[in-house]
């Protein structure tokens, strides 16, 4: 029988991790989808460490160089607190994934640890230039999401670490922002393709951009391209800008049960443009 641990003091989360393989867990949505196991801790050698009762990794606050969104944060939790419009993407994202069950338990920083191709919380985080930030007995680092998630279901995280907080700087929470998601039907069903725009308006022109897709390549991706031909763009003019742009050499969508490859890139598109001028648009009312 496995060992279940749910410390209250971070040492105590921090040492477990310095006695081996560790099963991180939180709202467990998508921890317990991947075992066929009734319950977690059942292997002999299966040591869980929930980290919901670390206060330290609870809430969403505005701290010095931006906003913290600590590792037990839930999806409920990005709706509820209030942010700046450039968090808008990430609201309706958090709106989307699964229900309202699922939104109180899973946390934000457990989907970029699944690290699914289409893990709706990724293309917003990108959106916002954010950075994970990893705990170790011996110290802490920080690197930025693009580098932390390294495929399908594949992170940067070592062993000996806990994923503690997301970190967006303030000089990326500025602007609007927006989300578009494609799936078989609105609510509670994996993306086919997703796409966060945030935008930055001075004078009628887009002073600054950032896109990301979701499912449609190994790991969600800014659209580097599109951004620059955007930047200076009148928002009279962003559908040309969008129009102008291939994404078939960047994205890598595969073929699934939810939809093909060649349909992923068709919809791509579409789902760029209703999320940029959407975010041209203004905040959400």
């Amino acid at each position: 029988m496995g060992i279940y641990h749910r410390p209250d003091k971070l040492k105590d989360a921090l040492a477990l991790l310095e006695d081996g393989r560790v099963i991180i867990a939180a709202g467990c949505t998508d921890l317990f989808a991947a075992t066929q196991a009734q319950a977690l801790g059942t292997g002999p050698d299966e040591v869980i460490l929930d980290v919901t009762g670390l206060s330290e990794f609870r809430g969403i606050q505005q701290v010095a160089k931006g906003w913290r969104i600590g590792a037990g944060a839930s999806w409920s939790d990005v709706v509820a607190t209030p942010l700046p419009a450039a968090f808008d993407m990430l609201k309706q994202a958090a709106r989307q994934v699964g229900g309202v069950q699922v939104q109180n338990a899973g946390t934000v920083v457990g989907n970029i640890c699944n690290a699914s191709p289409a893990a709706d919380g990724i293309p917003p985080l990108l959106a916002l230039d954010a950075e994970v930030e990893l705990l170790r007995p011996g110290g802490v680092r920080r690197m930025a999401l693009v580098d932390f998630v390294t495929g399908p279901r594949a992170t940067a995280r070592k062993g000996d670490e806990l994923v503690s907080a997301i970190l967006v700087p303030h000089c990326s929470a500025t602007g609007a922002s927006a989300f578009e998601k494609l799936g078989s039907r609105s609510h509670l069903v994996i993306s086919v393709a997703m796409v966060a725009a945030r935008l930055e308006i001075s004078e009628g022109h887009v002073a600054g951009a950032a896109v990301a897709v979701g499912a449609c390549s190994p790991v969600a991706m800014r659209l580097p391209l599109l951004e620059a031909a955007l930047i200076g763009a009148p928002i009279a003019d962003l559908s040309r800008a969008i129009s102008d742009s291939d994404f078939a050499d960047i994205l890598q969508p595969i073929s699934d049960i939810r939809g093909s490859a060649a349909y992923r890139l068709e919809a791509v598109p579409e789902l760029v443009r209703r999320a940029v001028l959407a975010a041209a648009s203004g905040p959400l009312q």
